[in-house]
């Protein structure tokens, strides 16, 4: 498993909360871009890949939001934090993009069944998709490797979502030199492989965001097992359970240990099990460790 650098909670949000704002500006430029020159050549592929870049502005606006609340310290009320807003703000974005599949379908399936093809491509809107195709590309990269180095599961999100809005716009691409060549029909039916696009992409974000809420593991029992075997005084560990986000997991686990081990050596013992634990996954939050008596009663 990957290594997550180990930052202050505010100095990871801040750096999430900036690279979204950034994000949000250039999907800005792009939706302007391809939406103002689908309108004028009366495409509707171009058009919908417009509307869909809309949508990853507004995700990145969810994304502010949600990391704006996430970053608030632990209070009474939610004693572990609000790291899970993270996750809310990610499925609000897969809500987003289902509404943008729904869009962009319904348009192309209007114009298929009212025969309204006409487009007019020019060397303009061929140059806007590759720029806004350039810029996609350059916008998923920066925000994946974000993700990843924060351990931010709306930037992974967003970055799948900015991809497919590449991916999509290779699909305009392609219908306008369709239409360039004589068939009309192919920028409707690109305009509905970019609703299939969103489709997966939607529902991409929103498995994502199903795995932190639904508590599922997020360290393999085994190698977990391996770190704390090596600590001296451990005879054996069980009972291991991860859970949350990906920047901020909580672990608790059961660790065995000489029965005439008096409270003052096992309590050292468990500080360092916690300390190990963070060393070796650093985006381990916290650690609970159940200290037994190694005499053959498993709890």
């Amino acid at each position: 498993m990957a290594m997550i650098a180990k930052q202050p909670v505010s100095a990871r949000m801040r750096s999430i909360r900036r690279v979204l704002w950034v994000v949000l500006f250039l999907n800005l430029a792009v939706a302007a871009a391809k939406y103002v020159c689908g309108t004028l050549i009366g495409s509707a592929s171009m058009q919908a890949d417009g509307i869909h870049s809309v949508f990853d502005s507004l995700g990145n606006v969810v994304g502010i939001v949600g990391i704006a609340v996430a970053s608030r310290p632990a209070d009474e009320g939610h004693p572990y934090g609000h790291a899970k807003f993270e996750t809310y703000a990610s499925l609000a974005i897969g809500a987003l993009l289902l509404l943008a599949a729904f869009k962009v379908g319904s348009s192309a399936v209007t114009k298929l069944l009212t025969g309204s093809y006409a487009v007019d491509v020019t060397p303009v809107s061929f140059a806007v998709m590759v720029g806004t195709l350039a810029v996609n590309l350059g916008v998923t990269l920066y925000e994946r490797r974000a993700g990843k180095r924060l351990g931010s599961e709306i930037l992974v999100a967003d970055a799948s979502h900015t991809l497919s809005d590449a991916l999509v716009s290779i699909g305009v691409i392609v219908g306008l030199v369709l239409v360039k060549l004589g068939f009309p029909m192919a920028d409707p039916i690109m305009a509905l492989v970019v609703t299939v696009a969103i489709l997966a992409t939607g529902y991409d974000v929103l498995k994502h965001a199903l795995v932190t809420l639904s508590d599922h593991s997020r360290i393999p029992e085994d190698d977990v097992r391996t770190c704390v075997m090596s600590i001296a005084g451990v005879r054996d560990t069980h009972h291991i359970r991860t859970r949350g986000t990906e920047g901020e997991v909580y672990a608790d686990l059961h660790v065995l240990v000489d029965p005439q081990m008096t409270v003052v050596a096992a309590h050292d013992l468990s500080e360092r099990v916690e300390t190990e634990v963070k060393r070796c996954f650093p985006h381990v939050t916290e650690v609970l460790v159940h200290i037994e008596p190694d005499d053959g009663h498993i709890d």
